[in-house]
């Protein structure tokens, strides 16, 4: 399942949960799929030396990020048994409480569907140019470190 080229896994502000469900929804005539699993990375009020996170605007080096989740993407097919897998991050501010990152694999079977999961969120978080500024409630900001 290799495509020809990185596909955008960009979407402007949160990824709604309607979004989500509709992904999911469409894996319903998948028959050949045992396991589905789903990750999504959430905004965090993180409190963060007295002053607490409101939002983070989310920027990338578009190009060089696509180039990488697809490659991420291809040696997850390669190491895993995966029917499916779709990636998407968000650009722009998203609110504390909203999804930036939504992560969905499906395989035949459960266990494969845990093992690429992890694997492809730490690859995401290691090494795709994707940087958050952190937005606090007084308007200040700074750069987000990840952890």
């Amino acid at each position: 399942m290799k495509d020809k080229k990185p596909k955008n896994v960009f979407k402007d502000g949160a990824i709604t949960s309607e979004f989500i469900g509709n992904s999911i929804y469409k894996h319903q005539t998948k028959t050949s799929i045992g396991a589905h699993n789903i990750f999504l990375g959430q905004v965090r009020a993180d409190d963060i030396d007295g002053k607490t996170v409101s939002a983070i605007e989310y920027t990338a080096y578009e190009d060089m990020a696509n180039a990488k989740f697809h490659e991420i993407r291809e040696v997850a097919f390669e190491k895993y048994e995966l029917t499916c897998m779709h990636i998407y991050h968000s650009l722009g501010i998203v609110k504390a409480g909203e999804i930036c990152l939504f992560v969905f694999v499906s395989s035949p079977r459960r266990k494969v569907v845990f093992k690429a999961l992890e694997f492809i969120v730490e690859e995401i978080k290691a090494n795709v140019p994707v940087f958050g500024k952190e937005i606090f409630e007084d308007e200040s900001h700074q750069w987000k470190t990840n952890t």
